[in-house]
């Protein structure tokens, strides 16, 4: 029997490598597609030995050409960390238009479904709390985060017109905060900063007064969410994240207790346009999908540490 193909951008990155890594373990065969702007081989090299793994050091904003069939296309490239988009910000808006026009015209011409890795950046600094995904959102077009919001906006929208006008079996998941195994050490969002400095005996960094609010999910759910998502019929965005919501202080707190350091919290000014909420109204996965986050935030901090003290333990000093 034939197997199953699917086309993961962004393959080398933190989301992509584990969706690599659970498609193989499904069975399919999959082309993972990275120009490790911000991927990293390290995140993918242990999958090299399976035949059915092929990797294709590519820019997804140019002409991409994949022999063969492909049952899906998921577009996960993209910078989604603020020190990312930030430092690329010309990157990221190509990789959210001109990436998901060249992705999209690829599963057209191959008859594939395709998802698009979306965010809860869609949102914006939001005015509904928590937020679902009959909400428009709060953005701000031309402040320095305007580069990411507005390009997985364009994204959505772009989605939405293949879906419509040509027919493509389209899904779009917005992602909330996710966390585990193979972020960045300087990926700049609050947990690899915070775990790193911890592990380090450095200072916790704090922006703002701390009282601003995430919802963390691990990365397994993550996964889980995202394959139901493909599977499913469903073509309007899904939010798939953890509800619990906690602030950044309480968060670097509980960071700071699970590493065991002797570190201090410091606080540091605000970032332009920093949301003060965010929490996923996750009715939609529930009933659609019969998805919900099942890992505990402390159980998922325990697997992220010991992957944080691994990768220290190779870094230069």
């Amino acid at each position: 029997m034939t197997k199953k193909r699917a086309l993961i951008t962004g393959g080398a990155g933190f989301l992509g490598s584990h969706l690599c890594e659970r498609f193989l373990a499904e069975g399919w065969e999959v082309v993972c597609m990275d120009n490790l702007i911000t991927g990293d081989l390290h995140n993918v090299e242990h999958l090299f030995s399976n035949p059915d793994v092929h990797f294709e050091h590519r820019d997804v904003t140019e002409y991409i050409h994949v022999p063969g069939a492909l049952d899906a296309v998921m577009h996960f490239a993209s910078p989604a960390s603020p020190i990312d988009y930030l430092e690329l910000p010309i990157q990221t808006l190509k990789v959210g238009s001109l990436g998901t026009h060249k992705a999209l015209g690829l599963a057209r011409s191959k008859g594939s479904r395709f998802l698009l890795a979306s965010t809860s950046e869609c949102y914006g600094d939001p005015l509904v709390h928590p937020q679902s995904e009959d909400y428009w959102g709060n953005v701000n077009p031309v402040g320095p985060r305007g580069v990411y919001d507005e390009a997985m906006r364009f994204a959505e929208a772009m989605t939405m017109a293949y879906h419509r006008f040509h027919g493509v079996e389209t899904r779009i998941v917005r992602i909330f905060n996710t966390y585990g195994p193979r972020m960045r050490l300087n990926d700049g969002r609050a947990l690899p900063a915070f775990m790193s400095q911890g592990l380090c005996g450095e200072d916790l960094t704090v922006f703002g007064d701390g009282s601003q609010t995430r919802s963390f999910c691990y990365v397994d759910d993550l996964v889980e969410g995202i394959c139901r998502l493909l599977g499913s019929e469903e073509v309007l965005p899904t939010n798939i994240g953890n509800p619990s919501e906690m602030t950044i202080l309480e968060f670097a707190q509980t960071v700071l207790e699970m590493t065991g350091s002797d570190s201090k919290i410091v606080f540091k000014d605000l970032p332009v346009d920093d949301p003060k909420v965010r929490q996923p109204n996750i009715d939609k996965a529930k009933a659609v999908l019969g998805w919900e986050p099942q890992v505990k935030l402390r159980d998922g901090l325990e697997r992220t540490m010991d992957y944080f003290k691994r990768r220290l333990a190779l870094e230069p000093s």
